[in-house]
């Protein structure tokens, strides 16, 4: 059944019969859907069901292999009648859009101030100085320091930074600052706070939730995480393949859910906490002998130079890992947690050999890594954070898949390469079909799934996962956890989750490391951290965490409270 309530005040955006096709294939069908001059109106569904598609045919850049019939109107103005040079004059100053994966949107060769200065400068706001000025406001508005080099990555970043020199959450605000420059009418934000730790997610939802009653501006909140949506929508619209199945009031829909398909959302997005849980290999080994770390890690120290670029002064390092050691025993589940900033990506290219240490030892399977050990590359492997920008996007999948065995196993025949990539896609709840396909053809997801299942080609005994699960749905994110699941307890693989996602890392992992300002600050086994955390810093990470029963639980007092 689906319900259709009409949203208080003017409409800002009114959309009716949208519809997308490619041939005589329809790939989205809209029916109706409006968004109001403060409203924020909440947009979910599984991976694939369509809506980055509303997103793109809301802004114009849809493929040219694609038709769209249907009507789009933003205060009145026909923006299905606009030509190329009309929708530039629309994207940014009154539609923004805050991409879902930052490395992807952002220039890599322009500092980040450079950026959001330019869009105010194409859309003729202010002159040079005032420009700087509102690049200093903006960034400290989403939570980046500008007024100097900062004393560490987690306090601050300075306007003259590249974005490849900041973390992924980082990244991800400089991107959000660049939407809101020049104060858009309507702001689409698609996946906003998939790269940032609860504590940064929170800032930004209440960034967004602020511009969108204190300026007036709408706001399509495109995500998976229901708990999100549950502190932040007013309304909610629910698509599958393409299709609304349901809209109307956000409590009228989640609380409790009635439709078949959103019903089993809500189950999908509890189920995260509940997936099966098994004894870790190095625990369950019957030898006497002490286990032998597979990853050790001892008093490890990384610096990089601070952004004063005078040429009269040495340069500043700034300690962005300090003193950090742990080990990852055979088949252990090891989770790294903390802010943005706080040095996780900085110690995990140590991890990796991709950076050499200031001071300290890693060593892999007992033996001294540095990463110009080709022989010890094969049994550690990672999952980015960011699939698109971790891929070639002139290479289709086959040959994405094939490339680790080429260069780490080459003995191995295609054939064989083949015949692995097809029962991996699989694994990773894709088909043999995707194998002729490219990156660009793949939803955030989808490219997430093929990320782990590159990883996974030459068999690794450590599987670094760096938010590897954080662009899936809450379907996927599942079907995945389940299955590192059972690479762990049948084939021994030993993970290191990095994330900010503290139910993943409740559920997934046997140990807890947390991160802060380099350092760690608190340290033992999942349950017993979760259950009862020592540190502030830690018990602060857990109260910030997005969750869909307490945000239900919320709501429901407020509406109690106001009436």
């Amino acid at each position: 059944m689906t319900v259709t309530l009409s949203p208080p005040g003017a409409a800002l955006l009114r959309v009716r019969d949208l519809s997308l096709q490619a041939g005589e294939r329809r790939l989205l069908f809209v029916p109706e859907l409006d968004v109001a001059a403060g409203e924020i109106v909440g947009l979910v569904g599984e991976s694939g069901s369509g809506k980055s598609l509303t997103a793109l045919a809301l802004l114009g850049l849809l493929p040219p292999e694609l038709s769209r019939r249907g009507s789009l109107h933003l205060e009145g103005v026909d923006l299905g009648a606009l030509d190329e040079a009309g929708w530039r004059r629309v994207r940014g100053a009154r539609v923004g859009l805050v991409f879902q994966e930052p490395m992807t949107a952002l220039n890599p060769l322009m500092p980040v101030g450079a950026q959001i200065e330019e869009a105010l400068r194409l859309h003729g706001r202010g002159n040079a100085a005032e420009r700087r000025a509102e690049v200093d406001r903006l960034l400290e508005r989403v939570g980046l320091r500008t007024s100097g080099v900062a004393a560490d990555k987690a306090t601050g970043v300075d306007a003259r930074r590249y974005p490849h020199e900041l973390s992924g959450g980082q990244r991800q605000r400089v991107a959000i600052a660049v939407a809101v420059a020049c104060r858009p009418r309507l702001l689409i934000a698609d996946e906003p706070t998939t790269a940032l730790d609860v504590r940064s997610q929170a800032q930004i939802l209440d960034l967004l939730r602020r511009l969108a009653r204190e300026d007036g501006c709408g706001l399509l909140l495109i995500t998976h995480d229901l708990g999100v949506v549950a502190e932040m929508a007013d309304r909610l619209v629910v698509l599958r393949q393409g299709e609304v199945q349901e809209q109307g009031p956000m409590r009228q829909l989640l609380d409790p859910p009635r439709h078949p398909y959103t019903r089993a959302l809500v189950e999908q997005s509890r189920l995260t906490s509940a997936l099966p849980r098994e004894t870790p290999m190095a625990e369950t080994s019957e030898r006497d002998v002490p286990v032998v770390p597979l990853l050790s890690l001892r008093a490890i120290v990384c610096e990089y130079p601070a952004a004063d670029r005078s040429f009269f002064r040495p340069r500043r390092r700034v300690r962005a890992v300090d003193h950090v050691s742990f080990d990852v025993l055979p088949g252990e589940r090891v989770g790294l947690v903390g802010e943005s900033g706080s040095g996780k990506s900085t110690l995990l290219r140590t991890v990796l050999g991709l950076q050499r240490p200031a001071s300290g030892e890693v060593r892999l399977a007992g033996e001294r890594f540095t990463g110009a050990e080709t022989a010890l590359r094969r049994r550690v492997q990672i999952v980015f954070q960011d699939p698109y920008g971790s891929f070639d996007p002139r290479w289709r999948v086959e040959r994405l898949l094939a490339e680790p065995l080429h260069l780490l196993r080459p003995a191995l025949s295609e054939a064989h390469a083949r015949d692995r990539a097809v029962h991996l896609l699989e694994q990773v709840g894709l088909g043999a079909d995707a194998l002729r396909r490219f990156p660009h053809e793949f939803s955030g997801g989808q490219r997430q799934r093929l990320a782990i299942a590159r990883a996974l080609m030459v068999e690794p005994d450590l599987l670094v996962l760096d938010e590897a699960v954080s662009a899936l749905d809450v379907s996927l994110r599942a079907q995945v956890l389940t299955l590192l699941e059972r690479l762990c307890r049948e084939r021994g693989v030993a993970t290191l989750f990095v994330t900010h996602d503290l139910a993943v890392v409740r559920a997934v992992t046997d140990r807890v490391i947390v991160l802060q300002q380099g350092r760690v600050v608190e340290a033992g086994a999942t349950a017993e951290v979760f259950a009862a955390p020592r540190q502030a810093y830690t018990q602060a990470l857990l109260a910030a965490a997005p969750d869909l029963d307490r945000a239900l639980a919320s709501r429901r007092r407020a509406e109690a409270d106001a009436a």
